[in-house]
């Protein structure tokens, strides 16, 4: 006999009290965070996600935007979606600041200063652009099997999460660190690669292949600088306060400066500096600095661990 009774042409899935069930957890959950009464809604991630293919769109919208764009009709497809979702998008920043406030209703001061960091954000659009430029560059420049910009620019999941990462590394400066993260976490799911908004990436900027990449919040990135799959640039230890609670914001991620190569599976960990122009073999599991000019390989590493090498 079927474990689940039949009634009436019906399964009984107990729906009832899987209902009250949850929405016990539900309210439990909501009091614990002093959210019972009315809890705010967070930015949309599917929202967001809409917005940020509609600036990529915007970018570059010969190769990202509408199949059939023509000369005349680019700067008013790029006008009229720009429109439309730095609308959206100050909607989202709405919520986000009206989250942190808690203030129920109507939230001026929340939606006055969602209004000023999407005009600050708009306005930096020709900086992303511009620096995307040259991150697509490096990639055609150091991948032997690109082909032409055009090919890095749509295929390459490395330039998909860079592009992301410019534009959430705006907002998360600007004071929309939600929505940044959000963003953030949209081209982690499409690609692979884990950058968190706040880490600071210089131009020309290349990551090949990418899957696996994870790049912690403090971390700083000069010019020229190419990283391959699987590279971590991490926190080596996490420090509590008096009441054993993670400190937050404090810089635990590495400093590379220009020019530096850094091969697959090279784990990186701590605030440490890699002198510019330094070359990080593959699978290298580092913990201190290395000087201008450096070539890191895994027995060096393992001598330097072993015989306590102190770096810089």
């Amino acid at each position: 006999m079927n474990d689940i009774t039949h009634l009436n042409g019906k399964y009984d899935w107990g729906i009832d009290t899987l209902v009250a069930q949850l929405r016990d957890l539900r309210v439990q959950s909501l009091e614990t965070r002093s959210r019972r009464d009315k809890p705010p809604k967070l930015p949309s991630r599917k929202e967001l996600q809409i917005i940020l293919e509609g600036l990529s769109a915007v970018l570059f919208p010969n190769r990202l935007g509408l199949p059939d764009l023509n000369d005349e009709g680019i700067d008013y497809f790029v006008g009229h979606t720009l429109e439309t979702l730095l609308r959206e998008l100050y909607k989202q920043i709405r919520r986000e600041l009206q989250f942190i406030s808690g203030h129920e209703g109507v939230d001026k001061v929340a939606n006055d200063q969602a209004i000023s960091i999407a005009r600050q954000f708009a306005a930096r659009l020709p900086t992303v652009r511009a620096l995307v430029d040259t991150d697509i560059q490096a990639a055609f420049e150091g991948d032997p099997a690109a082909r032409s910009p055009d090919e890095v620019l749509v295929c390459y999941p490395g330039i998909t999460a860079i592009i992301h990462h410019r534009l959430a590394h705006i907002l998360y400066q600007l004071g929309a660190p939600l929505v940044a993260r959000v963003i953030a976490e949209v081209a982690h799911s499409a690609t692979g690669i884990d950058i968190h908004p706040g880490a600071q990436i210089g131009e020309s900027f290349f990551i090949d292949h990418g899957t696996g990449v994870v790049i912690g919040e403090t971390a700083v990135i000069g010019r020229h600088v190419r990283v391959y799959q699987a590279v971590t640039l991490g926190a080596k230890r996490f420090e509590k306060d008096e009441n054993g609670l993670l400190v937050k914001g404090n810089a635990r991620h590495p400093i590379v400066e220009d020019n530096v190569v850094i091969y697959a599976g090279a784990t990186i960990l701590g605030r440490i500096t890699i002198g510019h122009g330094s070359t990080i073999g593959g699978n290298v599991w580092l913990t201190h600095s290395v000087a201008p000019g450096s070539n890191i390989t895994q027995a060096y590493a393992r001598s330097e661990l072993f015989h306590g090498g102190a770096g810089i």
